[in-house]
């Protein structure tokens, strides 16, 4: 089973009810959750949850690493042998599309790239921005150029140096076929889609009982533990926010603001990105009782 939607949705507890109703394994499927240290700030699930069903893949990637799709994929594929053995229903949940992507259409097979290439990469990323990193994309990957408006610095990053490394340009490699660990024509798929003014109160409140609860403080041990702000674990929504407001740049009210601001921007991003490309998949309100008990039942008829 797949469970997928925004940050704040009520994903998680809608897993926790299929797993418990159906003797199941709860899977992550959100790239953030997999970092130790950052539990409260990524919302993992807590004690009491962990304790009413298996729970996999949440909190096992030191936050000084960079975890990609393909170790997510491998990792995944060995926790459904797991609950295969077992004979436990896995359901994945999360909001990174793509990992759900990668589980039901698989990776392309796109070779390593050496840490030093990555590396200077980066540093022109940070010494001439990204303007001319997209210049370079245009010369060394037209063809990715031109298919996407716009893309970020990290994944300029990524395109750059895999078209230096491997001879040929990133739009290549994602040509190629992957395999798929998921055969989405045999799983349950849903997206849940709650209302977007309801979904962006939630967020604002969540994000304010996590600094209640201690994000402040996990930021603070993330920070020590990697220092390399490019890494991934340091782009959880809040943490750059919270690390600014940790080294003097800004009161912890504006910090919260920003973070508030930016999380509700990423879930617009979610809804968009899972309704274009998950086609085909049932959508679920989350706050609409009836329709989510109605679902709930008709896998324990």
């Amino acid at each position: 089973m797949l469970i997928a939607g925004p940050t704040a949705s009520g994903k998680s507890a809608l897993a926790l009810a299929v797993a418990e109703r159906m003797g199941g394994m709860v899977v992550n499927a959100d790239s953030m959750q997999v970092y130790a240290t950052l539990q409260v700030l990524t919302a993992r699930p807590g004690d009491e949850d962990l304790a009413r069903a298996p729970h996999r893949l949440y909190g096992h990637v030191s936050p000084a690493q960079r975890y990609s799709v393909g170790r997510y994929l491998e990792d995944a594929e060995a926790v459904l042998q797991e609950a295969a053995d077992n004979q436990l229903l896995p359901v994945f949940v999360g909001g990174t599309g793509l990992y759900f992507k990668a589980l039901v259409e698989g990776l392309s097979p796109i070779p390593p790239v050496p840490d030093e290439v990555r590396m200077a990469w980066s540093r022109r990323l940070e010494t001439e921005g990204a303007g001319a990193l997209r210049s370079e994309l245009e010369t060394f990957d037209p063809q990715l150029a031109a298919r996407v408006g716009s893309l970020d610095g990290q994944r300029l990053v990524r395109a750059l140096s895999v078209a230096e490394a491997t001879g040929k340009p990133l739009s290549h490699w994602q040509a190629q076929p992957g395999r798929a660990i998921v055969d989405v024509d045999r799983a349950e798929c849903v997206f849940l889609d709650p209302d977007r003014e309801a979904l962006y109160r939630r967020i604002d409140t969540r994000f304010e009982r996590m600094i209640a609860h201690g994000a402040l403080d996990e930021v603070r041990r993330l920070v020590e533990i990697a220092p390399d702000s490019s890494l991934p674990a340091r782009r959880a929504h809040g943490a750059p926010h919270l690390a600014a407001h940790l080294a003097g740049e800004c009161d912890l009210e504006e910090a919260v603001r920003r973070a508030q601001a930016d999380t509700r921007h990423y879930a617009k991003r979610q809804k968009t990105w899972f309704r274009h490309q998950m086609t085909g998949w049932t959508v679920l309100d989350p706050d609409d009782a009836t329709a989510r008990e109605t679902w709930l039942e008709s896998f324990s008829a």
